[in-house]
């Protein structure tokens, strides 16, 4: 074993890639399961079997009711809120891997329920609903592990993997859905439907494989696995572990946090304690408000009824409107990777806020002040719809879900980051269930309303987000808990025995090398004395 390569001077070894990648498959099934219900909806077995028509095996007049469409997407939602709260005890209990394995369990029980459907809409509704508790639940768990093992210094990237899959698994929807299509018979859907229990397995079978959470390992005072996990991922040998000094180090801040955390108590209320002097509970309401943010982006808006959307509009074949949308997000996604670790959390949500209202008001304003049907009305409209989901992939898509890993304090993060979660499957519920109703009502105008939500996220991030990049999330409880840092200066904060974050890099790199600095941030009696101990 050895490092596969350097950042900042320190190893990561080919195990923090590979636990990225594989636990974002939770981000796969996330966005597999979002992706494909947009097309699904237009599928004429579909239609015929689930829509209400008016001359039975007549798809001309099949069409769903408004209350229909939106509890068939709706209800998914219903089922990853309930998932994402019960995904934080169960992932206390059973640990991170194992958590996951239980609920990708769960999303095939889910999804059998719903291709053994024959005519009633209701069942196959009832099937995305427990298929939400799995996807709810990994929703909870996936980033939260993925925040926990990675090394501080690539942190922002592994993490943002769950959402580059979430957009891959859209992507990947949108085009067997357009394989399928042509089908008349119920492997339109079915097929749709039924492979999406492929993406669990393969979960399923390469968690196995991966080291556990160190901290979770280090909360249940299993401190050489939790040492060995961290050697893990730095790419140090098992030999190598005991005695490795940067290794020893990030244990002894993970024991020492860990140790102080048991004392207190950790249940849900604690969640929303304040006065604490951690801002336990501003950190809980911050989280619930990014992820409610993150939903009314509008970013679903067109990931769930965008074939219709796009079909009201002229648009001769919606499929590949929807393939294209769903390239954009995905590819830009992988610039949201740097961009997210280049520039740290607050800059990007803050411009990315600002880029995605200016499109959307476009949006708006094409559908609204022109003829939507008409050629150049339409094409303005998917040009800003593109230009709105590069913007959203780039920033707000994978920087929420960094940030819900990274956020909370080890006692309770399983608890907030639940909540927090759970939050966003709230919006993504309302958002899904009444779009038909408000745009019947107000048309493209709803494009002004996520635009407004866009400006409103920027001033929460300006005015309340920490930048938590580039330190340990040991050192992040500190940040927060620190009276003179606030948010807008928090890109200076750094802890305390180091003159500021580019210290703390330096100084990273000092305990990887066994060498003293010039500047004497560390001195070396100091790691002489750490290497005595060992």
């Amino acid at each position: 074993m050895g490092a596969l390569f350097y950042v900042q001077g320190v190893p990561i070894g080919a195990v923090a890639v590979a636990l990225a990648l594989i636990a974002s498959m939770g981000g796969f099934i996330f966005g597999y399961d979002t992706g494909q219900i947009s097309d699904i909806l237009l599928m004429k077995d579909f239609l015929i079997r689930f829509a209400q028509c008016g001359t039975p095996g007549d798809v001309s007049t099949c069409k769903f009711s408004t209350v229909r469409e939106g509890l068939i997407v709706a209800l998914l939602s219903i089922g990853t809120l309930c998932g994402a709260l019960l995904g934080a005890p169960t992932a206390d209990f059973l640990g991170r891997r194992r958590a996951m394995i239980t609920e990708c369990g769960v999303f095939v029980v889910g999804v059998i329920i719903q291709i053994t459907a024959m005519h009633s809409w209701i069942q196959f509704a009832i099937g995305r609903l427990v298929a939400g508790f799995g996807v709810g639940a990994l929703s909870a768990a996936v980033p939260m592990y993925q925040a926990e093992t990675a090394p501080a210094q690539i942190r922002g990237t592994l993490t943002a993997t769950y959402q580059l899959f979430i957009t891959f698994g859209i992507l990947v929807a949108y085009c067997i859905a357009i394989g399928t299509r042509s089908m008349d018979n119920s492997g339109s859907w079915r097929t749709v439907v039924g492979i999406s229990i492929v993406w669990p397995a393969i979960l399923s079978a390469g968690i196995l494989f991966m080291p556990e959470s160190p901290r979770w390992l280090a909360r249940n005072e299993r401190y050489d696995e939790a040492l060995m996990s961290l050697a893990a991922v730095r790419g140090i040998s098992k030999e190598d572990a005991p005695n490795h000094l940067l290794i020893q180090k990030e244990l002894e801040e993970i024991r020492s946090v860990e140790e102080y955390e048991r004392k207190l108590k950790a249940g849900w209320l604690e969640c929303f304690r304040f006065g604490d002097g951690q801002k336990t509970g501003y950190r809980t309401l911050l989280g619930m408000a990014l992820q409610s943010l993150q939903q009314l982006t509008g970013a679903n808006y067109f990931f769930y009824y965008g074939a219709t959307v796009f079909e009201s509009v002229g648009i001769s074949d919606s499929f590949v409107t929807q393939i294209i949308l769903g390239a954009v997000n995905f590819g830009c996604t992988f610039g949201g990777l740097y961009i997210m670790e280049r520039f740290g959390r607050r800059l990007p949500l803050i411009l990315g806020g600002v880029w995605q209202a200016c499109w959307l008001f476009v949006f708006a304003s094409a559908g609204t002040a022109g003829d939507s049907s008409t050629e150049g009305i339409g094409k303005l409209m998917i040009v800003s719809a593109c230009l709105f989901i590069m913007g959203y992939a780039m920033t707000w898509a994978p920087g929420i879900w960094i940030l819900i890993g990274e956020t909370f304090p080890t006692r309770s993060r399983a608890k907030q980051g639940a909540i927090a979660t759970a939050t966003n499957w709230l919006w993504n519920f309302l958002i899904a269930f009444f779009t038909p109703f408000i745009t019947r009502d107000i048309h493209f105008r709803y494009g002004y309303v996520f635009g407004a939500c866009n400006l409103l996220g920027v001033a929460v991030v300006f005015f309340f987000l920490y930048e938590s990049s580039d330190i340990s999330l040991e050192a992040v409880d500190q940040m927060y808990a620190d009276p003179n840092c606030k948010p807008w200066t928090s890109r200076q904060w750094a802890p305390a025995g180091y003159a500021n974050r580019k210290d703390l890099v330096q100084q990273s790199r000092a305990a990887e090398s066994h060498k003293p600095l010039a500047s004497g941030a560390m001195e070396e009696s100091q790691l002489e004395k750490a290497e005595r101990k060992q």
